[in-house]
């Protein structure tokens, strides 16, 4: 690097100091997103009352907005010039917004009618996704413009995933525990009305928001992108162009949806088959929090497998994991083990086994496939002569939240399909299923991922040429 070498980039790699602000800024943006994609139901809808309908089609017309808003984002950040950088603006501006969006999108005035409600979430919740895009674009940008290809990317990739994976358990496990304390002493007055959940709401995510933006003020002080990258497209055709024409980033686009859908598709029916098939609510808290467990640990220990296997081995590895996970569910399921108890104890519980397969290989393709996707920047660059880091990392943002809105309508038509009848008057009665209609629920939860994964595999087999020798290869003509 020379001379072009910045503060937090060192001639041995990057400083200790520039790894631990980068995870820290992770730990801070997921805190929000899952703060918002776990709670924005329940608050607007059991605390403030309004239909669950009108939330679940304002959320997902946002998302289908950001997946196509986040390309653009790429544009923006690619022609930014600037004494800071190209990202760092991005990211602390973004963050900013972002924090000021996420505190009134949960401090709803208590004089607003549910008429006012509805406009309040619709115009908060899509800035709130906007603002989000500004700095996540910018922030998953830097991987490849502060490493290169090798064991830096890899073990930069794999504590900035891990340390999202703490930030997003964070609000995931602490927000039903923080609101009702907040809440109190409100709730002491009015005999524990859950309107009062409102108090503690408007607290809690005034504090997610002040964390979030020490977290990445920390980012952006420590953590400074290379000066001598090369420049990005300009223009919204030659973002495609960009995309279309690296034939390597295109095949781990493709595969990003793949495998995400496979995933996305059982946590959205997760839900259901704990509630109507195992009859536990609390098992599914419990199988989630597990589940999580499971990513964030695999995703800490990617760079031990990486220095025993290659970038397709582990590939190959983490997608058999998955689908051995898979069949052991649905014949846990089939042979009606999870209805069975040994000495009181549920055996329900032995999908705990299948549930490390399934997440632990989750969590590292989750690595493995950005570590892919920044390798696929380098290559653009040896091919095409252009570096199209915002561009091409926007595009992950943009595969993983398509693939998401995919997987739940899916697993709305699933829901339909086998016949699942639910309470007609809201309520939180748990009605018996046939016997037929638990086992679609089981067959879709299950099979339809492995279909899925066994596409993602042979697709990336055939199609990612990017080997370690290949990338010492370009490495040594970029230089």
């Amino acid at each position: 690097m020379g001379d072009n070498t910045q503060q937090g980039v060192s001639e041995g790699g990057l400083q200790k100091r520039t790894k631990i602000a980068y995870g820290v800024g992770a730990v801070g943006k997921d805190m929000v997103y899952m703060l918002v994609a776990s709670y924005i139901l329940y608050y607007y809808n059991s605390v403030l009352g309004v239909s669950s309908v009108f939330i679940g089609t304002v959320l997902m017309v946002a998302r289908v907005f950001d997946a196509f808003n986040d390309p653009i984002m790429g544009i923006v950040v690619a022609k930014t010039r600037s004494r800071w950088g190209r990202f760092r603006p991005w990211i602390f501006s973004g963050t900013v917004l972002n924090a000021v969006v996420l505190y009134a999108m949960f401090a709803v005035p208590e004089s607003m009618g549910a008429g006012g409600m509805k406009v309040f979430l619709t115009v908060t919740y899509f800035l709130w996704g906007i603002t989000y895009t500004l700095m996540d674009i910018p922030y998953w940008s830097m991987i490849p413009a502060i490493t290169e290809p090798g064991k830096e990317r890899e073990n930069l990739s794999a504590l900035a995933r891990s340390c999202a994976g703490v930030g997003s358990a964070i609000p995931t496990v602490l927000t039903m525990i923080v609101v009702p304390a907040i809440s109190g002493a409100a709730l002491a007055v009015d005999k524990l009305n859950i309107t009062d959940y409102r108090i503690g709401f408007k607290w809690w995510a005034l504090l997610v928001a002040v964390v979030f933006v020490i977290s990445e003020t920390i980012c952006v002080a420590n953590v400074k992108e290379k000066s001598d990258t090369a420049p990005e497209a300009h223009g919204i055709g030659e973002m495609f162009h960009s995309l279309v024409t690296n034939d390597q980033a295109l095949a781990v686009v493709i595969t990003i949806v793949l495998v995400n859908s496979a995933l996305y598709i059982t946590s959205n029916l997760l839900i259901y088959f704990f509630t109507y098939d195992i009859g536990s609510e609390s098992g599914y808290a419990l199988f989630s929090a597990f589940g999580g467990g499971a990513q964030i640990l695999a995703m800490m220990f990617f760079p031990l497998f990486r220095k025993k296997m290659s970038k397709r081995k582990l590939f190959v590895h983490s997608v058999v994991y998955e689908i051995v996970g898979y069949v052991m569910l649905l014949a846990c399921s089939l042979a009606g083990v999870t209805h069975m108890n040994v000495a009181g104890v549920p055996c329900w519980y032995v999908l705990f086994i299948p549930g490390l397969l399934v997440f632990a290989g989750s969590g590292l393709l989750n690595v493995l496939i950005t570590v892919c996707l920044a390798d696929s920047i380098d290559y653009g660059e040896y091919k095409n002569g252009q570096r199209d880091e915002s561009v091409i990392c926007s595009m992950q943002t943009f595969v993983v939240k398509l693939a998401s809105g995919v997987a739940v309508f899916f697993a709305g038509l699933a829901i339909k399909w086998v016949g699942l009848v639910q309470s007609a008057d809201g309520t939180s009665e748990v009605i018996e299923q046939s016997t037929g209609t638990l086992m679609g629920l089981s067959m879709m939860m299950t099979v339809v991922p492995i279909v899925l994964l066994i596409i993602g595999l042979v697709f990336f087999i055939r199609k990612y040429k990017l080997t370690e020798e290949r990338m010492q290869e370009i490495m040594t003509k970029l230089r």
